[in-house]
């Protein structure tokens, strides 16, 4: 049985910048230690990695580094923000069946440099399934992002003042966390609304920051955790989805296109739970768009379908209010590391230790890319 079997007890991370001085190994480097000495443990525990796909860092380049053991175990999950979950998942279950003891997961970016950024690059000739939406200028994930919200707002009458509320609020948690990225920058209402458009609806406040940065998680099994230096937080539930006929930030295909991979990971993270959405006290939603929360609030049983906008505009997802959203500003206003630090956010929210802590978290949701193949994990407090 995989439920409460593992748990998180180590979290690293590096400062967050426009420019970091370093390579992404050495920033890797630097978030991995700092997460074992979080969690008491030594590198030569360490015998189980767990990555991304578009991590440029191979296993064996930090496992030298950092003077890891002989590994028993090693993973790497795709589709970028759609991975960090999946990261997490697949490691825990090597170990909750006995085939590694202590693991690591990490993330390292830098992308505060435009020249860095993947979607900077032009393609002489598109060969790959971007083929039937690239030509009608949907070149970025901003522009399909924008027709799905387009698609969202003509079903349910929903307008670009109510979506100004999910930067709003992220913003605000951001003024709590010192180590957010936006920290110290104001957001009114009024300067989203006059904000240069990106790809309309979504303006510049509606899209991740793009950053310098690192961040690693350890875990171990239940029966270790309890003689660590942190409270752990235990993986209650873990899932990864993908719906039938689904592209990378796309599902053109189905049926339904307001009907993600997200609703596939929900239903079998639900499947597996002692509790449901009402019960969750706290939720990390993958935010690279404002648009996103909105789609995983429905997707995951918060909401239903069209009311997810409303929920926010009238607080819902602040602090206080019925369920507390991306808590340390999310990847609007903290750090975008593909969703590795909403992990790091879940942890802290189960510790006790968020800069915007939620009263007597037993439960704590974090999940991946509403609009790519992704994944969730549900933490508890045990």
């Amino acid at each position: 049985m995989f439920k409460d079997q593992t748990a998180i007890v180590g979290i690293g991370q590096t400062s967050f910048a426009k420019s970091l001085p370093g390579s992404e190994l050495e920033l890797a480097c630097q978030a991995i230690q700092l997460a074992l000495d979080d969690a008491g443990l030594k590198p030569s525990d360490v015998d189980a990695l767990g990555s991304f796909t578009m991590e440029h860092t191979p296993e064996f380049e930090v496992a030298r580094n950092v003077g890891l053991g002989e590994l028993h175990y090693f993973c790497q999950s795709p589709w970028g923000g759609g991975a960090g979950c999946g990261a997490v998942g697949q490691v825990a279950v090597a170990l909750a069946a006995g085939v590694a003891n202590v693991g690591v997961v990490w993330r390292s970016r830098k992308r505060g440099a435009r020249s860095t950024r993947v979607w900077a690059g032009v393609q002489e000739r598109i060969t790959d399934h971007w083929k039937w939406s690239r030509p009608s200028g949907l070149v970025r994930p901003a522009d399909e992002c924008a027709m799905f919200t387009q698609r969202y707002m003509h079903e349910y009458g929903v307008t670009r003042e109510q979506l100004a509320h999910v930067a709003l609020a992220q913003r605000e948690y951001a003024h709590k966390n010192p180590l957010a990225f936006m920290q110290s920058r104001s957001l009114t209402h009024q300067q989203y609304m006059d904000a240069r458009m990106i790809a309309d609806p979504l303006c510049l406040f509606d899209n991740c920051l793009e950053t310098d940065g690192a961040i690693a998680l350890v875990m171990v099994r239940a029966d270790r955790a309890k003689d660590l230096r942190q409270r752990p937080a235990f993986i209650h539930a873990f899932s990864q989805g993908l719906n039938r006929q689904h592209q990378v930030n796309t599902d053109w295909h189905g049926e339904n296109p307001l009907r993600s991979s997200s609703c596939v990971t929900a239903a079998n993270l639900w499947r597996q739970a002692d509790c449901g959405p009402n019960d969750v006290d706290v939720a990390q939603f993958y935010d690279a768009f404002s648009p996103l929360v909105w789609f995983s609030l429905e997707a995951y049983g918060f909401c239903e379908p069209g009311t997810a906008a409303q929920f926010v505009a009238e607080g819902g997802t602040r602090l206080g209010g019925r369920l507390p959203v991306n808590t340390s500003g999310g990847s609007l206003s903290e750090v975008y590391l593909h969703g590795l630090n909403l992990i790091v956010e879940a942890v802290r929210q189960v510790r006790g230790t968020s800069t915007a802590q939620v009263p007597d978290v037993d439960y704590s949701l974090v999940t991946a890319c509403d609009s790519t193949p992704n994944g969730a994990l549900l933490l508890r407090r045990k």
